[in-house]
């Protein structure tokens, strides 16, 4: 296409030059020959297509050096919150990675829209390691709980001592207890559950394998893990840094976050303020809503969890299984406005 646009364009010149020749030899009145209208419009869809070529290598390079540039951030940051959870480093130093965690939620986040699904699954995966490494720290640096055993039996009617010997305030051994698990709830169905503002601040929640339960989130965490859940109604105020849905079913689900990944679920409709677009991997029947719950002290939570409300980006989804640009995903949807929840009492 390109040779015959040259030689096209190449036609147009001759003409012109043809033009130009007769003029100097005196052609007297003769008016110069027209470039016809087939060769205009020819050579201005090729220089259209120049500039359209031109301004894309230019969109690409873009792209690429904002890629570089988020690769090369995330990675510092990521090597800095590696070496903050290290063993045997203290309370101050698990402070400091969960600021960097956050501040990587962020970058990851505000580079959404120029990275590719793969870089973006990449990212989302070492920060679910390393959260899941900062829940393991905060476990770990927490004060050690002190077990006594109780005085010592009274003597046998034989006389001879009780095995336990140990007087009330001795340390025993080593506790063999497993570790506090982390805020949430489990494995419970067809109940109401509910926790407040000191219970969530900045933790970590994980409600896992409930059917047919209503909870309400009154705060705010920092993190928010859904997961194995049929038939639940999940309100929960503003979560710090990202919230993930994974293998859920049948569930209506409201909240604000700065990232929501949702994977392995079906039909269930999600009520949302997002600060970067939401991502679906595996889902279907997926139908989504503005955030519209609210509760008492809401705002409070806002103001802590540093969420920007200007932000509700609940309408902007990408659908890791349907790449086609020029179609919609069959696998998500918005609610319509006559059948959204008003009244959540």
């Amino acid at each position: 296409m390109e040779a015959a646009s040259d030689s096209e364009g190449s036609m147009m010149a001759a003409a012109a030059a043809a033009a130009a020749t007769d003029s100097l030899s005196g052609g007297g009145g003769a008016s110069a020959p027209i470039i016809p209208e087939r060769l205009q419009q020819r050579e201005a869809e090729r220089r259209g297509e120049a500039e359209r070529r031109r301004k894309e290598r230019e969109a690409q390079s873009v792209e690429e050096e904002r890629s570089e540039f988020f690769a090369a951030a995330f990675s510092r940051q990521k090597e800095a919150a590696e070496a903050l959870l290290g063993p045997g480093l203290g309370s101050e130093a698990v402070s400091e990675a969960a600021a960097l965690l956050q501040e990587l939620q962020r970058l990851l986040t505000d580079s959404v829209r120029f990275l590719a699904p793969y870089e973006v699954r990449q990212a989302q995966a070492a920060l679910t390691r390393l959260q899941g490494a900062l829940a393991q720290r905060r476990l770990d640096v927490q004060p050690k709980k002190r077990f006594a055993f109780t005085k010592a039996l009274k003597k046998e009617a034989s006389g001879k001592p009780s095995e336990a010997t140990k007087e009330e305030g001795t340390e025993g051994p080593p506790s063999i207890l497993p570790s506090e698990p982390l805020c949430g709830f489990s494995q419970e169905e067809g109940k109401a559950l509910e926790l407040g503002q000191e219970e969530l601040l900045q933790k970590d929640v994980v409600l896992s394998g409930l059917s047919c339960c209503r909870v309400r989130l009154k705060g705010n965490p920092n993190t928010l893990l859904l997961r194995d859940c049929q038939d639940c109604t999940l309100l929960c105020g503003p979560v710090s840094t990202s919230a993930r849905v994974d293998g859920c079913q049948r569930c209506l689900v409201a909240l604000a976050c700065q990232q929501l990944r949702t994977r392995r679920t079906s039909d269930t409709s999600f009520y949302v303020q997002v600060t970067s677009r939401a991502m679906l991997e595996e889902c279907r029947g997926i139908r989504f809503a503005p955030y519209t719950w609210s509760y008492r002290g809401q705002e409070q939570d806002f103001e802590t969890s540093r969420l920007d409300r200007s932000q509700g980006h609940w309408d902007r989804v990408d659908d890791f299984d349907w790449l086609a640009r020029d179609q919609a995903s069959p696998n998500w949807s918005l609610l319509p406005e006559k059948e959204r929840v008003v009244d959540w009492d």
